[in-house]
């Protein structure tokens, strides 16, 4: 299998495994108060992550390393997990993935910031035109709709966008699963004392799916998850497999409706598509 068809092959694990992440975090929710959830799937991921690095004998990040990592940390390891998990407690996980359609649109302009890329104007015209239609879509759910949720949503996605760019710049250097091992371990002391800090004073009520969640979020989408989606980066490219990114909402409805049994109406559908087709069209026109 020569080097392209590889790359393209884990990203595509790598963006199903992502999938899951919001249908998972909407069950875990349920039992889990969020800011526990967030801090104790990082600390487990970063145990993890910890455990790779000294079994593979990985050399400790330079100096210059550290800030990028501190940034990927803060956008996926923090930022996108707990704001998804805030949001999830007023929004239903389908209504949360139709938001995902903007994540590579998001990472792409975080590309072109910390790349000092010029894109066309026919960019920034999809890019108004996708944030136009998920606005419009939240705006017409009425009484369904949380605006405190859409904007937990977008704040995640802006963030996750951040974490990933600086990511996948990153992993050119450093490798890509050892990007999300150490910026794991770089949050790891916080995480750990926070887990501490939030630990409830009981799991009586915690049911075997919502354990299961927390297992998924942990391992899956925190880190194993990523050991695919940065080694396809790297293998394949960051501009051609990230768009692979543009199928992540449509596997995460198909989960919604088929694990959770959430409605997924045809306006999620025709907003969902609509926003592929923008962020498409603004990845083309990136440089």
């Amino acid at each position: 299998m020569d080097r392209s068809a590889s790359g393209w092959i884990n990203g595509l694990i790598g963006v199903i495994i992502f999938s899951g992440s919001l249908p998972a975090t909407r069950l875990a929710v349920a039992a889990f108060d969020p800011v526990f959830l967030t801090v104790a799937r990082a600390g487990i991921a970063g145990l993890v992550g910890l455990g790779l690095l000294l079994v593979f004998r990985q050399p400790r990040p330079a100096m210059r390393d550290l800030t990028p990592l501190a940034i990927v940390a803060f956008g996926v390891v923090v930022g996108f997990p707990l704001l998804t998990a805030l949001a999830l407690q007023h929004i239903t996980s389908a209504h949360s993935i139709v938001f995902i359609g903007l994540l590579p649109l998001s990472t792409a302009i975080f590309g072109v910031i910390r790349g000092g890329e010029r894109p066309r104007p026919a960019f920034w015209a999809f890019s108004l035109a996708g944030s136009a239609l998920v606005a419009g879509f939240a705006l017409a759910q009425g009484g369904e709709a949380s605006p405190l949720g859409d904007g937990l949503m977008l704040a995640a996605i802006i963030v996750c966008g951040l974490g990933y760019a600086e990511g996948a710049k990153l992993s050119r250097t450093l490798g890509g699963w050892q990007v999300i091992s150490w910026a794991l371990v770089l949050s790891l002391p916080l995480m750990a004392l926070l887990t501490v800090v939030y630990w409830p004073p009981s799991f009586a009520a915690v049911t075997l799916p919502a354990w299961f969640s927390l297992g998924y979020v942990s391992l899956f989408s925190m880190l194993i998850g990523f050991v695919f989606w940065y080694r396809g980066l790297a293998k394949g490219g960051i501009a051609a497999v990230g768009q692979l990114q543009l199928l992540q909402p449509f596997f995460g409805l198909a989960l919604a409706a088929s694990l959770l049994g959430e409605t997924v109406t045809p306006a999620m559908l025709l907003v969902t598509v609509a926003v592929i087709g923008c962020v498409a069209g603004a990845r083309r026109f990136a440089k």
